[in-house]
């Protein structure tokens, strides 16, 4: 093993039973680190989470579809996002720049931005009809937009305030809205513009009469109870009509930053700077009493700082904040107990790849929002024992970093299988670069063609002949790579009315087939020397996150979200023997239980049965030449296996053969010399990579 000040690189031989004996480089230093989570917003409607991070990055989750992050965008100019809101299937967005962006969710990019003239906005709320948007500004001003088919258009202003507006929330009705403000709330009359109450919002025991008290949230209930929360620990129950405090629940000695009302209102949520989220519920106070409070019922413990953003569904409480993480913890009263839905989620890094692999060059393309880093893999000397570590003839090498363009995040990249091409897209623009292994060198091709845009999912063919580009309406640019120039061969469209974006590519080791797999669960095959459609595989109801040709069989291998697995033949155009029996049989419950995605699909050259596949936590080889796993059949991890007696070895013997000795598996890459490049995220340790000022004060607001 050698060791460097920010890097680690060790070669192993792990040993999995009945698998063979790979060697396998474990690579640990990709530092990448997600951003913290401002805000987000659910849809009943769609079942869609939306998420905004610090730097500017939104995602969209579907809650349906075993909570995959189906969609990732990137806001103008790097520009904090400080508030979310759907309107039906529409995402828009509002932040301290002052501007209101609603977004195309089809091409994954703004599709226009408003000026609210008041300053920063910090926060926007839509009626329950859908046709008024609400934005409270810096000026004092709540602005009222209306919601057309094509746009939003500013009504007017209601009246104007001493103080900003920090938090909106509208009454069902769509006739009244509350504002949080500094130290009180004010109701608006939404027809007429007036204000028809003040509340003064109490600054706490001891607390300094210089410090104002921030109202961060707050929720306007359909019998006009209206609930805050606020900078001194508080969150108070209020009586709409006539203005006066029905009851304060002193939560915490820090700020209540964040509220989330449940759709039957029976339930909140409120979560803290201390990282803690709490529950309270809408019920008799004791059991001999038949009128009903606002009780204090659970607290929950999963983040480490500040909760900025909840999100309360039917059935779940969904917190995200300074600590990065996506928290969905089940509501064990709505759920059924020691089932799938009852466990707690926890979503870490993008269920995507940041990580590509030049397997003819042993070299390593790492995604960052504003660069890219490449690499190249070590080398080790000799043979070693089973599961041991081998000494190393030379370390890993970072050759370049390479920032782009601008100010617009990197939306998706790629390294050619011979290495010796790179590129790279973001929001507004498309960079394309040709390697000099040798001396290290790199140059940018400067005369692309026009047709080549900006890009969702890029991906090289396998003799690095030919670059594809998904962009808009699930079309796929075909680009031919030379040394003297970029050539356009064509665009490979989907079937008519396909509009959703390509999130996954995959091109065949033999350059005849490319397919492509979009948010639509469509997963289209495409004829390369033809550049038309081949086939268009029977649509299943749950998202692809991964798949890839096999290089001999031309059979389509599809992971979806809900962890099932088909196998395609392409020139069949059908579903193979053996994905029809394992659909026939099922798949093992603890398979179906687990709660990452797979994310990246390969195959073992050498045994031409063996499909490799990865998630965030388990690497397992799939052996289609061994009877799959029944319900009776433990899948052990293959380390513990090898523990058990040789007769319990043999009972628990089948096609499934995974390992769980990872962390935060990023990518898992077979080399051309048939060994393995695991790419694995160390611990993140979020304090000490965040803002000074937070370290110092772990609460900080």
């Amino acid at each position: 093993q050698v060791k460097h000040p920010v890097i680690s690189l060790r070669f192993v031989f792990i040993f999995i039973v009945q698998m063979g004996e790979f060697k396998v480089h474990r690579v640990r230093f990709f530092d990448y680190m997600p951003s913290a989570i401002r805000a987000m917003v659910f849809s009943t409607r769609t079942e869609r989470l939306a998420l905004a991070r610090a730097d500017g990055a939104l995602e969209i989750f579907n809650f349906s579809d075993n909570y995959f992050q189906e969609k990732v965008m990137y806001g103008p100019r790097r520009v904090a996002v400080e508030a979310l809101c759907w309107v039906g299937p529409r995402l828009f967005s509002a932040g301290l720049n002052g501007e209101i962006t609603e977004y195309d969710l089809e091409n994954l990019r703004p599709r226009y931005t408003v000026e609210a003239y008041g300053g920063p906005i910090w926060t926007i709320s839509v009626n329950s009809q859908g046709t008024l948007l609400a934005v409270g500004c810096e000026d004092g001003t709540v602005k009222m937009f209306e919601v057309l088919k094509e746009r939003i258009q500013f009504q007017r202003n209601l009246d104007r305030q001493k103080g900003r507006i920090i938090s909106l929330s509208w009454h069902p009705s769509g006739t009244l809205i509350a504002a949080g403000m500094m130290d009180m709330i004010r109701i608006f009359d939404a027809e007429t513009g007036r204000a028809t109450h003040r509340l003064l919002v109490d600054r706490g025991a001891g607390a300094s009469k210089s410090k104002e008290v921030v109202v961060w949230s707050i929720a306007f209930l359909s019998d006009h109870t209206i609930i805050s929360s606020d900078s001194a620990g508080k969150v108070q129950i209020w009586d709409g009509l006539n203005g006066t405090l029905i009851r304060t629940h002193l939560i915490t000695k820090w700020d209540v930053l964040a509220l989330s009302v449940s759709q039957d209102e029976s339930s909140l949520v409120a979560g803290t700077s201390e990282g803690t989220v709490v529950q309270f519920q809408f019920i008799s106070s004791t059991v001999d009493r038949l009128d009903k409070d606002w009780v204090r019922t659970r607290t929950f413990k999963n983040h480490s700082h500040d909760v900025r953003a909840l999100a309360h569904t039917e059935t779940a409480v969904v917190s995200g904040g300074m600590d990065t993480q996506l928290v969905v913890r089940p509501l064990l009263d709505k759920v059924e107990k020691n089932t799938r839905e009852s466990a707690m989620r926890k979503v870490s890094f993008p269920h995507r790849s940041l990580v590509c692999c030049a397997k003819k060059a042993g070299l390593l393309l790492f995604q960052f929002p504003d660069h890219l880093e490449l690499w190249r893999l070590g080398e080790s000397d000799g043979y070693g024992k089973l599961g041991g570590s081998l000494p190393v003839k030379r370390g890993p090498e970072k050759l370049i970093q390479l920032k782009r363009k601008g100010e617009d995040h990197i939306c998706c990249s790629a390294l050619s299988p011979c290495g010796g091409w790179l590129a790279y897209s973001t929001v507004t623009s498309f960079r394309l670069y040709r390697l000099q292994n040798g001396s290290i060198s790199i140059c940018k091709v400067s005369k692309l063609p026009k047709d080549l845009l900006p890009a969702h999912q890029l991906c090289f063919s396998t003799n690095s002949s030919k670059l594809f580009a998904s962009s808009s309406n699930s079309s796929v640019v075909v680009v031919a790579l030379n040394e003297l120039e970029c050539k356009y061969l064509g665009t490979l469209k989907a079937k008519y009315g396909c509009r959703q974006p390509v999130h996954q590519l995959s091109a065949s080791d033999n350059g005849k087939w490319l397919a492509t797999a979009n948010t639509d669960c469509e997963v289209h095959v495409y004829n390369l020397d033809k550049l038309k459609l081949h086939c268009t595989v029977p649509v299943y109801g749950s998202c692809p996150t991964a798949m890839a040709i096999h290089p001999t069989t031309s059979n389509l291998v599809v992971v979806h979200a809900d962890q099932q697995i088909f196998e395609y033949s392409l020139v069949k155009k059908e579903y193979t023997e053996w994905s029809r029996r394992l659909q026939k049989q099922g798949l093992h419950s603890m398979w179906l239980e687990r709660d990452t995605p797979i994310t990246h699909v390969t195959f073992n050259p050498k045994n031409p049965a063996h499909i490799i596949v990865h998630d965030m936590f388990m690497f397992c080889i799939i052996d289609k030449s061994l009877p799959l796993p029944e319900a009776k059949n433990v899948l052990y991890n293959q380390m513990a296996l090898r523990s058990l007696p040789e007769p319990d070895r043999v009972l628990h013997s089948h096609g499934f053969k995974i390992c769980k000795d990872f962390q935060h598996l990023l990518c898992v890459s077979l080399l051309e010399d048939h060994s393995l490049v695991v790419v694995e995220r160390p611990l993140l340790d979020i304090v000490s990579q965040l803002p000074a000022p937070v370290r110092q004060k772990k609460f900080a607001t």
